[in-house]
């Protein structure tokens, strides 16, 4: 593949459209893609990417479900959902899902997993996609479900898993250190992921349970060849740079010979740093890379934050700021770190220009310009100097600098820089310009509204065509799959025991007494109900303690 040189730096005149309402014509672009007939590889909007990460814990707290893509109508705007994260075992080096929370210190990560926000919650006819009721027995449910409901919707969209993460990165570099390991990591990932193999936990899961739910991997280890990353992260400085490349050519190897068997070509991205060291480190500028990758997407944000206390400043910035006061190292902007990737030769359309749905704040700020001080990180919901779009997007007073590419609001008091729909436009003038492959956004639960969505498809998605060719329809008749194991039944019962006579108005499960002790996958009747326990438990009557309590409804006896 040529690979095209580096335009420079402009910007372009349509920057005084930044308020360009999405009409009809987005609309009609949105339905022609849900309508089409679902592709195997890449798929795209108007030659242009949109990749959003939908993240597990956000199902909980924030309350963001699937769902909530089709309500705001986000789902017709996203070309690929990241579902983050999955996790690498310690002592296996695999690939794998358990109900363990996340623990503290560099251990923290260790076997830590929640396969109930996964495949084991259940959904209500009114928060599901399709509209219909998890049963309790059925072998998936949970977000994994979920985004298999919304691709029926939505053929054209493809659901990335998403390994790793700032917290489980830590045993990348071990998984990676041999061609043994290396081998052995893939195979598991495609096995539990792509082959949909899962684990049975509390009743859910089991051979080919989540078969179909995933379109490909994304790789987001953070940071190879580098101690950047979380504290207590393996880390070679002087073998992960090479590792991690052989890594993603035994990803594209092991993807190619599973599509071989069915019929569907299987996606490869990766998560790429923005800091020119930590690029250099990892060898994320090495075009080889981009032999096994279909494309990569640019960290284009956390460049500053609360992790300085005592300096505002921008932390998605487009270009470099000339009033940033920091040493030239420590001064980062998207631009310079497209450069770093299109310099070296990589081809712009395998890149994404990764924006943010949340902002990052100090308090005891006295300047409404940037660059000033603070007093420390300003509160945030769920972390101090973090907090969502939807939050921040009418606090105080609003700023933009379009010779920067960056906008920042300012109360009085705290101080916060985020994207706004004003920098969204700009930054999609940008992947224009620059002959980029799209957009991606950390993350789909900051923007529940999706205005920033609809600010990026207004730059992207009318007009001329981007670089990204959607992929192909699958090939109807594949070869079979070699593997001597048959695919399992895919409704098939996980529980033995036969179904209670229909006409026997009593329960088949034992009732719940309140001094015994239940642990999870326990099944009691309660008030003509069946209910499973999520977990151990003691004296909790079912059905008082809400969706979220420790009793999963599964139905009337």
């Amino acid at each position: 593949m040529s690979r095209p040189a580096r335009r420079g730096r402009r910007l372009t005149a349509a920057l005084a459209g930044t308020a360009i309402a999405l009409t009809g014509a987005l609309g009609a672009v949105a339905s022609s893609a849900s309508a089409a007939p679902s592709s195997s590889g890449d798929s795209a909007i108007n030659g242009f990417r949109n990749v959003g990460y939908f993240t597990q814990w956000g199902v909980y707290g924030r309350d963001f479900q699937v769902k909530d893509l089709v309500t705001s109508g986000a789902a017709e705007t996203l070309t690929h959902i990241n579902y983050s994260f999955g996790n690498i075992h310690h002592q296996s080096l695999e690939c794998f899902i358990a109900n363990k929370a996340q623990g503290t210190g560099p251990n923290g990560s260790d076997g830590a997993g929640d396969a109930w926000a996964d495949f084991g919650m259940g959904y209500t006819a009114a928060n599901s996609v399709a509209g219909v009721a998890d049963t309790w027995d059925q072998p998936l449910a949970g977000s994994f479900n979920q985004l298999k409901q919304l691709k029926e919707i939505h053929p054209d969209l493809k659901v990335m898993i998403s390994l790793g993460g700032w917290t489980w990165s830590k045993n990348f570099s071990r998984a990676a250190a041999t061609p043994e390991s290396r081998q052995k990591f893939v195979s598991s990932c495609i096995d539990l992921y792509l082959k949909g193999n899962l684990p049975t936990i509390d009743g859910r899961g089991g051979p080919g349970a989540a078969a179909g739910v995933f379109d490909g991997i994304d790789v987001d280890w953070e940071w190879p060849g580098t101690n950047s990353g979380l504290e207590g992260n393996h880390v070679d400085e002087e073998n992960d740079a090479e590792n991690f490349r052989l890594l993603l050519e035994e990803f594209r190897s092991q993807l190619d010979d599973y599509g071989t068997q069915t019929g569907k070509d299987y996606l490869l991205s990766a998560f790429l740093p923005a800091n020119p060291e930590d690029i250099a480190a990892g060898g994320w500028n090495d075009p080889r890379i981009f032999d096994s990758l279909d494309f990569g997407n640019v960290q284009g944000y956390d460049l500053h934050g609360a992790w300085d206390p005592a300096l505002t400043g921008h932390q998605l910035n487009l270009f470099d700021d000339p009033a940033d006061p920091r040493p030239a190292h420590r001064q980062f902007s998207v631009d310079k770190a497209v450069g770093e990737y299109v310099s070296a030769g990589i081809d712009p359309a395998q890149l994404g220009l990764g924006m943010a749905m949340y902002g990052r704040g100090w308090q005891g700020v006295t300047s409404a310009q940037p660059w000033g001080t603070a007093s420390g990180a300003a509160p945030g919901t769920w972390e101090a100097g973090n907090e969502d779009y939807d939050v921040l997007r009418s606090l105080g007073t609003g700023y933009y600098d379009a010779e920067v590419g960056a906008a920042w609001r300012y109360d009085g008091n705290q101080w916060w820089t985020l994207d706004t729909p004003e920098t969204v436009a700009q930054k999609a003038a940008y992947i224009r310009d620059e002959g980029l492959g799209g957009a991606m956004w950390w993350e789909l639960s900051g923007d529940e509204d999706a205005h920033l969505l609809d600010a990026v498809a207004a730059g992207l998605f009318s007009g001329p065509a981007g670089p990204v060719e959607p992929g192909t329809p699958p090939d109807p008749d594949p070869t079979p799959d070699p593997d001597p194991t048959p695919d399992p039944d895919p409704t098939p019962d996980p529980d033995p025991t036969p179904d209670p006579d229909p006409t026997d108005p009593g329960c088949a499960s034992a009732a719940w007494a309140g001094a015994s002790v239940y642990t999870g996958g326990d099944v009691v009747s309660w008030d003509g109900r069946e209910w499973r326990a999520k977990w151990w438990t003691q004296g909790e009557e079912p059905g008082t303690t809400g969706e979220w309590g420790v009793w999963a409804e599964l139905g009337a006896c």
